[in-house]
């Protein structure tokens, strides 16, 4: 679809983009706080910003609870959803384009007027336990956290994150909602038809009632390589497992497209090296690799889940094959073959207001980086396998390496599959 680009500052410190989607009959609206689990005013309050995401359409100004707010706020139809990360709480909204300026006010009422009251904390707390003790039953949810913490960044296990959500009293949600959701802390990105619109938009979002506040920085970790971790589950009949790589610094737009196709080169498809040749071999079901870009760091990730009696054969082979990138040995045919398929990708990831917003959002949201869409083949056709080899380099001898696997098994088994990552 096409479309222009538009980033706006407002007088109170909030500023965003605005995404004109030619006759799209629908606008989609994020609305984002730096106000995740990091910024929890102490480590026994952790889980605060989720309870707060929890609790962003209950009861405010206007409305008594959140069943009367849903009534109103779905009855044509309109989605809302809130999330939150380690960093963000973000806001999202999709609507019909005949509804906009109603659901946009809907959404104020929502973030700057909420009502919070012991009723609703007793029972967003009861379902923020629920939600995180079924993370406990999805392996890959469970051992991530426990990577991210054993290479040195400051975050909680899953029952540690459990183990603080009883700490939470309404006066902490107060406290971390007044600190957090102000006005220069506010980022947004809005997506349709804007172009006609602009001066009623702006106009719209200055009327928020927000204190001025500061843009808060993300924090900062001092990351190393760690020990091997298994986390131990009886009931486990697979292994499944986590591995990153990772670099202290955040990668460039061309820097992406290059992992990009080493990651599509390496997991991407049935034809790939790793992923292609473990399903023919019979090792595994399932193997990708993916790039988390991150205000200071980026890591390369490698998950998957494979039986016990096969692990070893498919890291071994995850190491022939990495050795062999490392080695520069990549064929001009597979380069392009990624190129190709990135293309293609490109070409099928704007086809909805949806995808255009997520596309501008996450990096906006991170950094304030704006990266035109339409750019993106040209940062694709450039990828080189000098390019390849060096950044993949980089990320082997980072110093910064973790694996952690879930599983039944042995430490020993853990042990042994690690010294296959030391490429």
């Amino acid at each position: 679809m096409k479309h222009s680009i538009e980033e706006i500052k407002l007088r109170n410190g909030a500023k965003g983009l605005l995404v004109d989607v030619p006759g799209a009959s629908v606008m989609n609206m994020k609305v984002q706080f730096r106000a995740g689990l990091r910024f929890a005013k102490k480590p026994e309050l952790h889980e605060i910003a989720h309870v707060v995401e929890h609790l962003s359409f209950g009861a405010n100004s206007k409305y008594k609870d959140e069943q009367a707010y849903e009534a109103e706020f779905t009855r044509n139809g309109a989605y809302h959803n809130a999330w939150t990360s380690d960093f963000d709480v973000c806001y999202e909204t999709e609507c019909a384009d005949f509804e906009w300026d109603r659901i946009m006010d809907l959404k104020r009422i929502a973030i700057t007027s909420p009502r919070f009251n012991e009723d609703e904390l007793k029972s967003e707390k009861g379902n923020v336990r629920s939600e995180l003790t079924s993370y406990m039953n999805d392996y890959t949810r469970l051992l991530w956290p426990r990577l991210q913490k054993s290479i040195g960044e400051n975050v909680p296990n899953l029952r540690e994150r459990l183990a603080t959500v009883p700490n939470i009293e309404l006066k902490d949600i107060r406290e971390h909602y007044r600190r957090t959701h102000t006005a220069a802390n506010m980022r947004f990105v809005i997506t349709g038809q804007v172009k006609s619109r602009k001066r009623q938009i702006i106009k719209m979002l200055e009327d928020w009632d927000l204190k001025p506040g500061e843009r808060f920085e993300v924090p900062s970790d001092e990351l190393h390589t760690s020990e091997p971790v298994l986390i131990r589950r009886k009931d486990a009949n697979n292994l499944t497992f986590g591995f990153c790589f990772v670099i202290p610094r955040r990668l460039s737009v061309g820097e992406i497209r290059t992992l990009d196709c080493l990651n599509h080169i390496l997991t991407g498809t049935m034809n790939s090296r790793i992923f292609g040749k473990a399903r023919k071999r019979g090792l595994v079901y399932s193997i990708c690799s993916s790039t988390s870009n991150f205000a200071r760091n980026c890591s390369w990730d490698f998950e998957g889940e494979v039986t016990e009696d096969a692990a070893a054969d498919l890291f071994e082979l995850i190491q022939k094959e990495l050795t062999k990138v490392l080695a520069g040995d990549i064929k001009p045919e597979e380069i392009e073959a990624a190129k190709s398929y990135a293309l293609g990708r490109y070409q099928m990831g704007a086809q909805t207001v949806g995808q255009i917003s997520d596309y501008y959002s996450e990096g906006y949201f991170l950094s304030d980086d704006i990266e035109d869409y339409e750019h993106m083949p040209d940062s694709i056709r450039s990828v080189d396998k000098q390019a390849i080899v060096d950044l993949a380099r980089e990320f082997a001898s980072s110093g910064i390496h973790g694996f952690v696997a879930v599983g039944s098994c042995e430490k020993q088994l853990i042990l042994d599959l690690a010294e296959y990552l030391r490429v």
